[in-house]
């Protein structure tokens, strides 16, 4: 049962960022495009890696992750223009999410995903959000995301409630379609908005329409450690070098026995 509060508690309508201005504080939200068309919205963490929900990073037919080059992040993109543009290099989503099992309460607990950018986006024209250390409090939230219907440009709802809490998945009143899977639920308290769970997808709860999302901080030191310890290594570079030839990235000159 939802408490008084959360009951009496009024919820903004979801508005659309339309200016560059106006989009300027959440740009380091964005979309994340793949191969075939299809995209979800994705948040900076640092300048190099960008959270996502799990379902979003994986073939819905053949349950297989998309391969790191077919997905695109543009990072704050309004009216078609991002602040930033990169290709994924590297892509890692949660141990314990399942993607032949369907969208299901289970699947929703580990719907996590961290994709890492072929080239970091340097802090100081986007500002990573943090994120938030405990667990999702009571109060208001907000949402940034993109969506069908406005899939060119940031909208953001100032205000959705926390409805109830699962088992590290929780229900909140907040308005999301198709494109707002990986958008992240922004907790308010200290100051700049910390993302402190992400959006999975939407169902019913206790007759309400609902989005669902899971609480992050144990899920993204997870996928942290993942991606350390899957990190692809450096490619050596070989250059063969001809008898009696000096052009040499070493510099190095090759001289006959009977010396120069």
């Amino acid at each position: 049962m939802l408490s008084g509060a959360q009951a009496q508690a009024q919820s903004t309508s979801l508005r659309k960022l339309n200016t560059e201005n106006e989009a300027k504080a959440w740009q380091s939200v964005g979309r994340l495009d793949n191969a075939r068309g299809a995209y979800c919205t994705g948040t900076l963490i640092a300048p190099d890696l960008v959270l996502t929900a799990a379902h979003c990073v994986y073939h819905r037919e053949a349950g297989t992750l998309v391969a790191p080059a077919d997905l695109m992040f543009q990072a704050g993109l309004t009216h078609g223009t991002p602040a930033a543009r990169r290709v994924v290099a590297q892509i890692e989503a949660h141990t314990g999410y399942d993607p032949k099992r369907g969208y299901d309460l289970e699947n929703v607990r580990y719907d996590l995903a961290l994709v890492r950018l072929e080239a970091p986006i340097p802090s100081h024209e986007l500002d990573p959000f943090a994120v938030f250390a405990g667990q999702l409090p009571n109060g208001p939230v907000s949402v940034v995301s993109y969506g069908r219907g406005r899939s060119d440009q940031l909208s953001r709802q100032n205000e959705c409630q926390v409805l109830a809490r699962l088992e590290r998945v929780v229900a909140l009143d907040c308005d999301v379609i198709f494109g707002s899977s990986g958008a992240p639920v922004f907790t308010h308290l200290n100051g700049r908005g910390q993302i402190a769970a992400v959006i999975s997808g939407g169902g019913t709860y206790a007759g309400h329409e609902v989005a669902f999302a899971m609480i992050l901080p144990a899920l993204v030191a997870d996928l942290k450690r993942q991606m350390r310890a899957n990190k692809p290594r450096p490619k050596a570079k070989v250059r063969r070098l001809g008898v009696g030839s000096n052009k040499s990235s070493t510099g190095a000159k090759f001289v006959t026995a009977k010396g120069s």
